[in-house]
């Protein structure tokens, strides 16, 4: 169908004009009465934060939302943009999308004025009525409302006070759109100020003109919250203006926060794809870190511990397995335990730590992070069984090397020295006896969680042996002497 390219004919079209919170309002309505999908790939906030969105668009209220840092605040908020019409008209040229029949810019009104129902229209889709800005502590009213331009005035032949010499900012060009800032409290005090000001007023001044503009925009924010930000606060008159506060949160269980890391991470690898298998504990030890890292207290809370963590994490795990098995020459990818630890560094960066953190340092506390997401995983999978005949034979002084580098056939061949490893590793599993990638992954992951129960030692090169006597009476520091060393006990 072709779409009205005048006034004229937009008039003939029946066309009518709502503004953006009824536009929200009305879509979104349809789609609950559709029963479609909201916020797709937004996991596990359908009981807590898509409620109260849903709340806030219904009572046509602006929006912030807080919350720590990898917990979907900007993804949701671009998301609202499905909740806009395909597109709108605008008076063609217009800089702040002006609606034909009730322009609010000099241009808008001149081009009525002078053109009537043979005014041009042009037609935005609902992506470009999505305006976006990260806060920070440089950006000016300039930036945000606008200023005035002397080209325009010398080109024009117009005066500084003339509205038409006005370059504007951010907030005017989201007219009839969803205008969000991200990290709000960075925003300085004053501009603030006058975003609080055209909220309520639609009155901004520029360069000591004062400008009518009554702008028709959906405003949403993010931010931390404000006890963490150090850097800035969100102004009081500002606060009072937003209707709707909603608190995101990190997943709260386990099986929803890998269904985000199965989302989220690129694990498709090119020539792989047949030949790739991650064993479900693996994907758990990794997405247990996170819940670890959140409750541990060496490491700040405030901050937080980022979802993006478990998922760069599994990542380079996974890139880890694809190196040994192109250095091995083997025809499939399975990882296991020590490539976990071989993700190292996709961990540190991820966690702010507190002085007694730092003191220690973040490559120890990931270690520590590993060992004991796996002992709390390997306690769900091996509950009751006995594993004596095993540590017993570490007792007796043998010790086993799996290096990260080791091929599966190589590692199979040590751990079918070590007797009822290979046996009780397949009791929680349905794993075919032929498939050696993942019995050596499940025989790891019982000797890490021996190893997390202190019943057994390990060094940084992947070995196991016995802890010493003198070691089991001091079970806090069994890991401790060995990653400083990196020697056996």
């Amino acid at each position: 169908m072709q779409l009205p390219a005048t006034l004229g004919e937009l008039r003939k079209s029946g066309y009518q004009n709502v503004s953006v919170k009824d536009e929200l309002r009305a879509n979104l309505i349809k789609k609950l009465r559709a029963g479609e999908t909201l916020f797709p790939g937004i996991v596990g906030y359908s009981e807590t934060v898509i409620p109260q969105l849903v709340n806030a668009i219904l009572a046509r209220h602006n929006i912030i939302l807080l919350g720590l840092r990898g917990q979907a605040k900007s993804r949701i908020i671009r998301q609202l943009t499905e909740l806009l019409d395909d597109r709108i008209p605008i008076i063609a040229g217009s800089e702040i999308n002006d609606d034909p029949f009730q322009p609010i810019s000099a241009y808008g009104r001149h081009q009525l004025e002078a053109h009537n129902d043979s005014t041009p229209i042009a037609w935005v889709d609902r992506d470009s009525r999505f305006v976006e800005k990260l806060a920070t502590p440089d950006v000016t009213i300039a930036d945000i409302i606008g200023d005035v331009d002397p080209i325009k005035a010398a080109k024009g032949g117009h005066l500084l006070s003339d509205e038409l010499t006005i370059h504007y900012g951010l907030l005017p060009r989201a007219n009839r759109g969803i205008f969000a800032i991200n990290e709000l409290p960075d925003l300085a005090g004053k501009i603030q100020v006058g975003l609080f000001n055209i909220m309520q007023e639609g009155d901004v001044q520029i360069k000591g003109y004062p400008v009518r503009l009554p702008l028709d925009v959906m405003l949403v924010f993010s931010a931390n919250p404000e006890d963490y930000t150090a850097r800035g606060k969100i102004i009081t008159p500002l606060k009072d203006r937003i209707g709707a506060e909603i608190s995101t949160h990190y997943p709260a269980e386990l099986p929803t926060a890998i269904q985000i890391t199965r989302q989220e991470a690129w694990v498709e690898r090119d020539g792989w794809k047949e030949n790739m298998v991650i064993p479900e504990f693996i994907r758990e030890v990794v997405e247990q870190i996170a819940f670890e890292a959140r409750d541990d207290q060496r490491i700040d809370k405030h901050s937080g511990v980022s979802q993006r963590l478990p998922i760069t994490v599994i990542e380079s795990v996974i890139s880890n397995a694809e190196r040994r098995a192109l250095l091995t020459g083997e025809k499939e990818i399975v990882p296991r335990v020590s490539d976990i630890y071989a993700a190292i560094p996709s961990m540190t960066g991820k966690m702010e730590l507190e002085y007694e953190g730092e003191q220690i340092g973040a490559q120890r506390i990931a270690k520590e992070l590993i060992k004991r997401a796996a002992g709390e995983i390997f306690n769900g999978y091996f509950v009751g069984i006995d594993f004596s005949p095993t540590v017993q034979w570490f007792d007796q002084g043998n010790k086993l090397l799996l290096a990260d580098t080791a091929s599966a056939e190589e590692c199979r061949t040590l751990i079918e020295a070590v007797p009822d490893l290979l046996e009780t590793a397949l009791i929680p599993f349905d794993f075919n006896r032929s498939e050696s990638g993942s019995l050596v992954a499940a025989c790891e992951f019982v000797l890490e969680g021996l190893y997390a129960q202190n019943k057994i030692s390990r060094n940084d090169e992947g070995g196991y042996a016995a802890v010493t006597k003198a070691k089991k009476d001091r079970r806090g520091m069994i890991y401790d002497d060995l990653t400083e060393s990196g020697k056996y006990s």
